[in-house]
């Protein structure tokens, strides 16, 4: 475990022009068309600084990075869609190419390629349901040591990856939970991962005045301020100070292991902004919290390296630190060493996650893993702050119309009621002003 103490896209893609659309134009004789993903989640509005970094870290020209950031919204829409349509048999999805304009879904199905085409993605035939190998994953969880310390499903080798750190673990844990070994492919690994220790994300903060964490993302909750982080940073309790050591305030609650999130309420002199740090110090601005699919680009800040980025590798990934295993995490591409923990992870102007460990660092390279920031703010009731204005009513106060709220977290598949229809959820989110059911169908379908 590595303690760092105290001293050490410019214009938006038409989505007639997209692949990965889902929506259609508006004729001169019908109705506006639905806003694109794009337009829902403001990829256009993506800053400088963020477009830089996509550029250094993953190779991307100007055009490139603009044109991702829309590709993947309307990736995440499209395959969330599917998912739902595939039921059962959706066997995972993911975006390829350098500006992230091809997506592929998976099905066990062969009946359903026809439909998957049919929204411009590609579509896989195999042989496993995701839901058939998060079922595996799971019973390996409850076992694996830190011989075994990470696993995850692959969606596009449709198999279950145990990564071993030592000569015959894998098949011990095998062996231990009965899994069938011809659903696993085992991938060596020098690495041991590990929480990296050390109101604006990304900045540092001081643990009882030594360890340094950083701020994953400003929130409130009723009138309170304060920020979401990693549970490993610190036990309910715990008090901080800010990046200047003025004293900032102390944990309300912490999960680790098991999960790994934590949030730390502040003292009144301080007040949560919708930013990240950026590049520079520039302020990169946050307005939801939309988790993108696999293959997608994503950016980390934090305060001993600052700004990285890189790509979404997997989802639901379980992940055996010598604490214990944490699950539900999700494994990048991007670097991250001792003081990053707790940080941002941005994917356009969409909070994805706070930093919990890894292995490598920023000079040669390596592989970390964040806690999704929704299920922190669904867990302690927590409002994230976004730019754009008022989110509206705190979770659980009444919204007109339905059953619909600004301020709650819903995952995939929930329903509401809005305007006497009803609708299901396809992206997990944190609802806000402005993102009602009826004017975002890139996270809600109508039934």
């Amino acid at each position: 475990m590595l303690k760092r103490h105290a001293r050490a896209a410019c214009t938006a893609l038409a989505a007639a022009g997209l692949l990965l659309a889902g929506t259609s134009g508006a004729t001169a004789d019908s109705a506006p068309a639905a806003p694109s993903a794009a337009t829902t989640l403001r990829t256009a509005d993506a800053p400088p600084e963020l477009l830089a970094a996509m550029q250094r870290d993953l190779g991307l020209t100007p055009t490139q990075a603009k044109a991702r950031l829309a590709h993947e919204a309307e990736a995440g829409a499209t395959a969330a869609r599917l998912r739902m349509r595939l039921g059962a048999a959706f066997a995972g999805a993911w975006v390829d190419g350098a500006d992230a304009a091809t997506l592929t879904v998976a099905t066990t199905r062969a009946a359903d390629t026809a439909a998957i085409r049919a929204t411009g993605a590609r579509a896989k035939l195999v042989t496993r349901t995701l839901a058939d190998l998060d079922s595996a994953k799971a019973a390996l969880d409850g076992a694996a040591t830190a011989g075994t310390p990470v696993r995850y499903v692959d969606p596009r080798s449709n198999t279950l990856v145990v990564e071993e750190a030592e000569p015959g673990a894998a098949a011990r844990l095998l062996a231990a939970t009965g899994t069938d070994s011809a659903l696993v492919t085992v991938v060596r690994t020098a690495e041991a991962p590990r929480p990296l220790y050390d109101l604006r994300g990304g900045d540092a903060y001081y643990m009882n005045g030594s360890g340094r964490c950083s701020v994953g993302f400003p929130v409130t909750r009723g009138t309170t301020n304060g920020f979401a982080t990693a549970g490993h940073c610190g036990r309910a309790g715990t008090t901080t100070s800010g990046f200047n050591q003025v004293a900032q305030g102390s944990f309300q609650a912490s999960v680790f292991p098991g999960n790994d999130m934590a949030w730390v309420a502040a003292n009144a002199q301080w007040t949560s902004t919708p930013y990240v740090k950026g590049s520079g110090g520039a302020n990169v601005q946050v307005t939801g919290s939309v988790l993108q699919p696999v293959g997608a680009s994503v950016c980390r800040s934090g305060s001993t390296t600052g700004w990285h980025c890189g790509t979404i590798q997997q989802h639901n990934t379980s992940v055996t630190y010598p604490e214990g295993t944490i699950s539900g995490v999700t494994r990048t591409t991007v670097c991250a060493e001792p003081g990053d923990s707790g940080g941002s992870y941005i994917s356009g102007s969409q909070a994805q996650g706070v930093t919990s460990g890894g292995s490598g660092n920023c000079s040669s390279g390596g592989t970390t893993f964040f806690q999704p920031l929704n299920p922190i703010l669904s867990a302690y009731g927590l409002t994230l702050k976004v730019t754009g204005g008022d989110p509206g009513p705190g979770p659980g106060e009444p919204e007109p119309g339905g059953t619909w709220k600004a301020g709650t977290v819903y995952a995939a598949g929930a329903t509401v009621t809005h305007g006497g229809a009803s609708y299901r959820c396809i992206q997990g989110h944190q609802a806000q002003t402005g993102w009602e059911p009826p004017n975002v169908p890139a996270l809600w379908q109508r039934l």
